[in-house]
This record gives structure tokens, C-alpha cells and sequence, in this order.
């Protein structure tokens, strides 16, 4: 298989287009790379989920079976190329939702096959990172990503764009969950972590104070986080039926502060540890105004170069997949037809 594969590549290797595809949770999402420069990203979000207040995994596969074939489609009309030119198929094998992801991993193996053009598999998270490398500026090697989502928190060491170390994670709940817990708690509607950061841009966020969890150097925690916002949130409304109306705006700047707070200390110790100044971060929590504004912060206290992702390129998308299968694709690491998704972080 992968000297048939082989042969396909040195064909193609003066002008290559990659098709990636995007399913992990709920964005149905599609790009083209054309000799490493993105020609088309699109993106299909999923509003069934917002009267449910989170992602309903069934709707969300269901989503993606209607979505995927006209976002690709519009994909390869905005790169103005058939999909007979194109060299390879990237799709995102996981983490996310296993039925999500089934959709993503189907369609492309069965696009590949069709083609008879070889497949490359992507993790999700290292995708995030490899994001850096769609624009300039771009970071140099070595350099530490603070990886932040909705499921999960990471500090990683990129050593190149195959190799990554893992210095620190959540032991339970990620920054995004974080987020997004809050502001249901509070009554916002969903996605609130967004809301959260609109709101704390006006509020004063030593109002409240929220504790940290209590692990390891590097690692994090954030489900006493949550624990506390519940029993804040509960114990002021008994005395004060008004109090989250009155106090949004604070409660919010608090909120995120504690957070993000956390996030640039355990970070800035990495760098500490480490002694690297190239210093970036990735993920959906990236978008946050409060957590970009920290970093800037930091860096210019510490003397770090740092790096924070366009904001389409934060949350889910396909170019950053397309990004990470061209570095895999250099390489010729193509995948079988009986490659299957892995719904968490360690499978393989």
C-alpha cells in the first residue's frame, strides 16, 4: 500500500492540491491547499443545538451527513479545481464526537478510494498548533503552545511539525467547558463562553474571587472551578433574586480572569521550565479577547515572541487540518482504507 502510494506522490509532488476534511464536534468544515497555500476554508456551523444548551451528539452526526458534500463541493468551486486534481485526502481522525467524526473519516476514505489518491489522517489538537503555520508570522522551532477548547487543555513543546511533547493538561474539565458552564449557570444562551468575554469588557475583574485547582506544576483542573461558580451564583441569587442582572458584567470579568489567569501562569512556567521565548496559542479559547490581551501581556514582561492564531483559524476549521496532513504529506505518512476514529486523546 504505501509503495503504491509512493508512485502517486512523486506524480504529483510539483503540484499538489489536498482536500481536508472537518468533523470532529459540530462544524461540518472543507479547505484546499494548494502546494501549502490555503485556497478555499469553509465552514457549515449546526444552530439545532442551541435550544438544547450543548451539543447533542446524534443531531450532530445527522448535521454532518446533510452538510458534507455541499461544503465540499463550495470548496472546490472557490479553488476553481475539480476534485480530479487533487493529490490527497486529509480528514480529522480524532479526538471529538464519535459519530461526527464517523461521517468526516467515511466521506474521505470513500473520496480517496474513488480517486484512488492516497489518505492522511489527522489529530485534531495537533491540527490547533500546525494552525500557526498558515500565515505569517509563523513561530520557530523549538516553541510551547497553550492549546485551548472546549474538551481539552494543553501545554505542548513543538519540536517540529511531526513532533510534539506533552508538558501539562486538565486532569478533568477544559478551559472552554470552563467557560461554557458559566454562562449557563448564569442563563446565558449557548455557546456562552463567547458572552462571557463580551460582557467582562466592561466589567471589573477583581470584583469576584474564584479559587484555582490544586495539581500537578503544568497540569490543570477546572472542575472545582465550576463547582464554585454554581454555589457563588446559587447562595447570592437566595439573598438577591436580581443579583446576576445587577452584577453580570463583573461576575463575567471575574470569571474569565480566573481563568485566563490560570492559563498564562501555568504557561509562563512551561516557558520558565523550558527556557523557550517562542510562545503561542491555539484553539477555540484563543479567540477570547481576554486571554489574547493576557499573553500579549506576558510576552512583553517575559521578552517571548509571541503567536496567536487569525480568529477563523481558532475554533474548528479545515485549513488546519489541510496544514497538518501537507507537513504529514512531505513525508508520505498516508494512512489504509481500514483506518477508523478515536473519540479521545491517547487513542491511536
Amino acid at each position: 500500500m504505501r509503495k503504491f502510494f509512493s508512485k502517486i506522490v512523486k506524480v504529483h509532488q510539483s503540484e499538489t492540491y489536498i482536500l481536508a476534511i472537518e468533523s470532529s464536534c459540530d462544524e461540518t468544515a472543507a479547505a484546499i491547499l494548494h502546494n501549502g497555500n490555503i485556497l478555499a476554508n469553509v465552514v457549515a456551523g449546526q444552530s439545532v443545538h442551541e435550544k438544547f444548551g450543548g451539543v447533542v451528539p446524534e443531531l450532530a452526526s445527522r448535521a454532518h451527513q446533510q452538510n458534507i458534500v455541499p461544503v465540499v463541493d463550495v470548496a472546490l468551486k472557490e479553488a476553481k479545481i475539480a476534485k480530479e486534481q487533487l493529490t490527497a485526502v486529509a480528514f480529522t481522525r480524532g479526538p471529538g464526537l464519535l459519530g461526527s467524526l464517523l461521517v468526516g473519516v467515511t466521506f474521505a476514505k470513500s473520496l480517496a478510494l474513488s480517486l484512488n489518491i492516497p489518505l492522511i489522517e489527522v489529530n485534531h489538537m495537533d491540527a490547533h498548533v500546525l494552525a500557526h503555520f498558515i500565515d505569517a508570522p509563523k513561530p520557530n522551532f523549538p516553541f510551547l503552545c497553550l492549546t485551548v477548547s472546549g474538551g481539552h487543555t494543553q501545554i505542548l513543546q513543538v519540536n517540529s511539525p511531526l513532533s510534539m511533547e506533552l508538558l501539562g493538561q486538565t486532569q478533568d474539565d477544559a478551559a472552554g467547558e470552563a467557560f461554557d458552564k458559566a454562562a449557563k449557570i448564569l442563563g446565558l444562551p449557548y455557546p456562552g463562553g463567547p458572552l462571557i468575554d463580551k460582557y467582562a469588557k466592561e466589567g471589573n475583574p477583581l470584583r469576584f474571587k474564584f479559587p484555582e485547582g490544586k495539581v500537578g506544576a503544568l497540569d490543570f483542573s477546572f472542575s472545582g472551578f465550576k463547582t464554585s461558580v454554581l454555589y457563588f451564583v446559587r447562595d447570592n441569587v437566595a439573598a438577591n433574586p436580581n443579583f446576576i442582572d445587577e452584577n453580570l458584567a463583573d461576575i463575567c470579568a471575574s470569571i474569565q480572569y480566573a481563568i485566563v489567569s490560570v492559563l498564562i501562569k501555568k504557561l509562563s512556567l512551561a516557558a520558565s521550565q523550558t527556557g523557550i521565548k517562542e510562545i503561542a496559542i491555539a484553539g477555540g479559547v484563543s479567540a477570547n479577547s481576554g486571554l489574547r490581551t493576557a499573553l500579549e501581556k506576558a510576552g512583553k514582561q517575559n521578552g517571548w515572541n509571541t503567536y496567536i492564531p487569525k480568529f477563523e483559524y481558532c475554533t474548528d476549521n479545515a485549513a488546519m487540518i489541510a496544514m497538518a496532513g501537507h507537513f504529514k504529506y512531505l513525508e508520505k505518512q498516508f494512512v489504509g482504507q481500514d483506518t477508523m476514529p478515536f473519540s479521545r486523546l491517547g487513542q491511536h
